[in-house]
């Protein structure tokens, strides 16, 4: 297998292999021609999103600065927003639900690395995929760690930091982010 290829699969690699490089290299390129489009048409802005992402479905609006290690394993459906200074590490698969609304300055990180100090410092490192539901409510500034699932109509509260999954309909907040007991009038912790 090669260095991506094992990238992809979940499996440990080599973060700086060539390959990668080049498609890392070429990310940033992408990245920054869309920042630099932010006052553009929407088509325009709507064709550099279908260059530079995996899939993009219809009325998706990500406002920059955005950031991403490689864009083809970022997958959106309809009607995602996601606000300024959003960072999506993917070096394997996001999907994010439609109708989902990303608040400033969210992390979402698909890359880990071993434990093993020998390990990492041989430049090894692993992704586990993240899924965002539909309508899904994230914060500002808050982090999505590597392989969570976040279920439909979830909301995460402003700087939460997600370490375990979210199940569907639930309101989490906090370091670690934790289920919150709302009473009916009162508002989650978000931005």
């Amino acid at each position: 297998m090669t260095e991506k290829q094992k990238m992809l699969a979940g499996e440990l690699y080599t973060a700086n292999d060539p390959e990668l490089t080049a498609d890392a290299a070429r990310a940033s390129e992408w990245v920054a021609r869309y920042n630099a489009a932010s006052t553009a048409s929407l088509d325009h802005k709507r064709a550099l999103l279908n260059e530079g992402l995996g899939h993009v479905g219809a009325d998706v609006i990500i406002r920059a600065p955005f950031h991403c290690d490689y864009g083809y394993n970022v997958h959106l459906d309809d009607g995602v927003f996601i606000n300024f200074g959003c960072v999506i590490l993917d070096v394997v698969t996001v999907r994010i639900g439609a109708g989902t609304q990303v608040g400033p300055g969210v992390q979402i990180l698909t890359a880990d690395h071993p434990r093993d100090a020998a390990a990492r410092a041989q430049m090894l490192e692993f992704g586990r995929p993240v899924t965002i539901g539909r309508n899904v409510w994230i914060g500002g500034g808050a982090i999505i760690l590597p392989g969570m699932t976040i279920g439909d109509d979830a909301i995460i509260g402003a700087g939460s930091v997600v370490t375990r999954d979210v199940a569907a309909n639930v309101t989490v907040a906090g370091n670690p982010a934790r289920p919150l007991k709302l009473k009916a009038d009162q508002q989650p912790l978000t931005a």
